[in-house]
């Protein structure tokens, strides 16, 4: 067995599920650089597609579970922190997808293997191949463990908080810094629910939501991250 079949057997150890349709994990696990000749390659391209709207829908169920109380606005960043390309290649490191990958020999030279965008396309293109062989709890499942440091880890304790980096954001372009003002405030006084809102020169503003001022600013301020990099 070569290495790369040794990686993909591994893989699927890894993450719980043996294939019934080897020619669709194969799909996931091939780049669209390998199609770049003559021949006639079926690459994971669609498959990240569906991928992305399973990942959207374990995501969103995982976090209304976890918190029953949330409202959209806190919701919405938590989620797009969790589904983003940055949060797909880390979980693709951590189930060692890399080396199972089916790439050109030019992406390769090249360093493509341990991209981002790479690696976050093809754990999209996973997920979605999971759900067609193996239903939805088999891609429940799947998610439920692999994204478990996602959850764990909040997004703003990876670096920076939020509001400190979208201030040295704000400051890399020369721009005044970020303006916060609280718009809203429900809910009985021993359980408040603060609505902010971020405005940043030439820009949308972003709200977010929180249980303090303090928390909603930094809902608002990784809004406004999370919209910058969907912009980049």
């Amino acid at each position: 067995m070569n290495a790369r079949l040794e990686a993909v057997t591994a893989l699927e150890r890894r993450i719980g599920h043996v294939f019934a349709d080897r020619e669709l994990l194969e799909r996931a696990l091939t780049h669209s650089s390998v199609g770049d000749g003559a021949r006639k390659v079926r690459h994971n391209e669609r498959l990240e597609f569906l991928g992305d709207r399973v990942l959207n829908l374990l995501a969103a169920e995982r976090l209304l579970a976890l918190d029953t109380d949330a409202k959209e606005g806190v919701l919405s960043p938590r989620l797009a922190a969790l589904v983003n390309g940055k949060a797909c290649a880390r979980v693709a490191r951590h189930i060692g997808l890399a080396p199972a990958l089916r790439l050109s020999g030019s992406a390769t030279k090249i360093g493509a293997r341990e991209s981002d965008g790479v690696l976050g396309d093809a754990c999209e293109a996973l997920m979605a191949a999971l759900y067609i062989d193996g239903g939805l709890d088999v891609a429940r499942s799947f998610f439920n463990e692999a994204w478990r440091e996602e959850f764990d880890t909040p997004s703003d304790t990876r670096g920076h908080d939020p509001k400190t980096r979208l201030q040295e954001w704000a400051q890399s372009l020369g721009l005044p810094l970020p303006a916060y003002a609280v718009i809203a405030r429900k809910g009985p006084d021993h359980a408040p629910v603060f609505t902010v809102e971020v405005m940043i020169q030439g820009y949308d503003p972003e709200q977010g939501e929180g249980r303090s001022r303090q928390d909603a600013e930094k809902s608002a301020a990784l809004a406004m991250l999370l919209s910058r990099e969907g912009r980049a």
